[in-house]
């Protein structure tokens, strides 16, 4: 069963915490054949995937929108969860969900860090628990 992570570099730190969590969780279900890209930011997650939706039986997508001044937040959330639902539903594979929308760098941290959190385990785990359901 072969997994794709797809990773936005925007907040690396953030990004390298959801990928430990990510990855320990792949490894604990004895999932060892994935892949990881890394996109410069979310928007770009629904592309990637539409273009490589049929070499793989499930995604996780990681990354972080911190919410700032403007209504670009409320924008760039609704249309990458729209589209990724979109994607999921059409293709009748599963995307674990693990971009964190949040108010700031503090809150992802603390979501993001496996010891914590662990909102990237929580994506991989929605994931497997889905492939496991569709077998």
């Amino acid at each position: 069963m072969k997994i794709c992570i797809i990773v936005s570099n925007f907040y690396p730190k953030i990004s390298k915490l959801l990928i430990k969590g990510a990855v320990t969780e792949l490894k604990k279900n004895k999932i060892s054949d994935f892949d990881i890209i890394r996109v410069p930011g979310t928007f770009e997650i629904p592309v990637i995937i539409s273009n490589v939706i049929k070499k793989y039986k499930g995604f996780i997508v990681l990354g972080c929108v911190i919410k700032g001044k403007t209504s670009h937040f409320d924008y760039l959330c609704s249309s990458v969860i729209n589209s990724l639902a979109s994607l999921s539903i059409k293709s009748k594979k599963p995307i674990g969900n693990g971009i964190l929308t949040c108010n700031n760098e503090k809150q992802a941290l603390n979501r993001a860090d496996p010891l914590k959190k662990n909102k990237g385990g929580e994506a991989a785990n929605a994931t497997i628990s889905v492939l496991n359901i569709i077998k």
